[in-house]
């Protein structure tokens, strides 16, 4: 299987490039505080994906899901305060969210699907 052919991967990367472009735009305090803070846990969901195919062992590989699917909790903390500290706009928020709402049963069925 090809990491690349893996919705749920692919997904990942879209929550990681829009996170990404969004706190390029944000004041240096933000970016340097919780910018840093969001971008690395979105990120990390894609990177977790990833390793776990590259591990070659399905319990790796759920292993390694389970540790994206934090990763997903910890970048939808960050989201909350980045929207709660006026960071993100409100079309921002509606362009990340539906992302994050797929991305959380997509994840889990793509666990599911492993054992």
């Amino acid at each position: 299987m090809r990491l690349q052919d893996l919705q749920v991967y692919r997904l990942a990367e879209q929550l990681a490039d829009e996170i990404w472009k969004t706190v390029t735009q944000w004041e240096p305090l933000a970016k340097d505080t919780l910018g840093k803070q969001i971008i690395r846990s979105a990120d990390s969901v894609g990177a977790n994906i990833a390793e776990g195919v590259g591990r070659g062992s399905s319990l790796d590989n759920q292993r390694f899901v389970r540790i994206a699917r934090g990763s997903l909790y910890e970048t939808q903390h960050w989201l909350r305060r980045a929207y709660s500290r006026n960071l993100l706009t409100p079309d921002q928020f509606q362009t990340l969210k539906p992302i994050v709402d797929e991305l959380a049963p997509r994840l889990n069925s793509y666990l599911n699907s492993l054992k």
